[in-house]
């Protein structure tokens, strides 16, 4: 199983659902390729870091140098899960599978569960591991600028206005409006140095940055960067100024909209934001199943959530 490179359909991951429940009808066989994900080099001890190990009879890793017992699902968004496992997969089948993402109600009628309590923290407990925290930076040509997500208001435009706002990256890729990665974060107040630093954390230096006329992005050009700008107000169509970050913003306010009605809570939004750079970022994968693998890799590397941590607020104010 090739867990870092280019991941092989029908070698490495199911192509269809018909073929995910030939590949995962038990636990025993989730546990196995679970154990591949999270181990792709081979096991290593959480304790000494040790390689070699023993299996129990309770399907357990035992090292063989400090006797550490280890659970494939210990340390995971799995770990001490009731339901089974072949559960847990349809459920990333699901999430990953639907164009559009489905919600904690359409979950719960999928795979049969008892609650919609239990659907919906699934589906926080998947969108923790939605991101990796350390991904690739974004190169080439970037575009860097603010959108603003939230309810109505006509009177108060912007900044102005009691909506989030929300710093955007977009890459661009060939010619013409072909877009590529995007980066998404809240921030506490638009129309800070906040901008400049989500920039230097998003996009790797030496590259191209796009951004409207404001002062403060000029610093750009003296921390490594290609910096162009156009000045808003002077475009005869302001949409055009940053097309990808106008059509990355629009899209995802129709998602926020339409498929969740924004019953978004202020503080569970940047993970409903890594939800949708996820389905963006994967918005032209060949088979289904490759999404599907990816998040269940990721899912084998993401820290437990228990349902506190769930219904806590979500990051910390910087958001780093």
């Amino acid at each position: 199983m090739d867990a870092i490179g280019h991941p092989e359909a029908g070698v490495d991951y199911p192509r269809t659902y018909q073929e995910l429940l030939a590949w995962f009808p038990d636990d025993a066989a989730c546990l196995e390729y679970l154990a591949r994900l999270r181990w792709p080099d081979g096991f290593v001890c959480p304790a000494c870091a040790a390689g070699g190990f023993w299996r129990t009879g309770r399907g357990l890793w035992m090292c063989r140098e400090c006797g550490r017992k280890t659970s494939v699902t210990a340390g995971t968004i799995f770990h001490r899960t009731r339901t089974p496992l072949s559960t847990w997969f349809a459920a990333i089948w699901f999430v990953t599978s639907q164009k559009n993402g489905v919600s904690a109600q359409g979950l719960q009628r999928a795979l049969g569960l008892q609650s919609y309590e239990t659907a919906w923290a699934w589906m926080h407990k998947l969108r923790r591991a939605m991101v990796r925290p350390d991904r690739d930076r974004l190169t080439g040509v970037v575009e860097v600028d603010e959108t603003f997500v939230g309810g109505v208001s006509a009177r108060n435009p912007g900044a102005s206005s009691d909506k989030v706002p929300v710093m955007v990256a977009v890459e661009k890729t060939g010619r013409g409006r072909k877009l590529g990665r995007i980066r998404l974060e809240i921030t506490d107040r638009p129309g800070t140095l906040k901008l400049v630093d989500f920039a230097e954390r998003m996009v790797e230096p030496g590259s191209t940055i796009r951004t409207d006329g404001a002062q403060m992005m000029r610093r750009l050009r003296h921390k490594g960067y290609i910096h162009e700008y156009v000045k808003g107000y002077a475009a005869a169509d302001p949409t055009e100024v940053l097309p990808g970050v106008h059509l990355v913003a629009s899209l995802l306010k129709r998602w926020l909209t339409g498929t969740l009605h924004f019953a978004v809570a202020d503080h569970q939004l940047p993970y409903y934001l890594d939800e949708f750079t996820f389905r963006f970022n994967r918005r032209e994968s060949h088979h289904r199943g490759l999404p599907f693998y990816r998040l269940a890799q990721q899912a084998a590397h993401a820290d437990p959530q228990p349902l506190h941590t769930l219904l806590a607020s979500a990051r910390p104010p910087d958001f780093t």
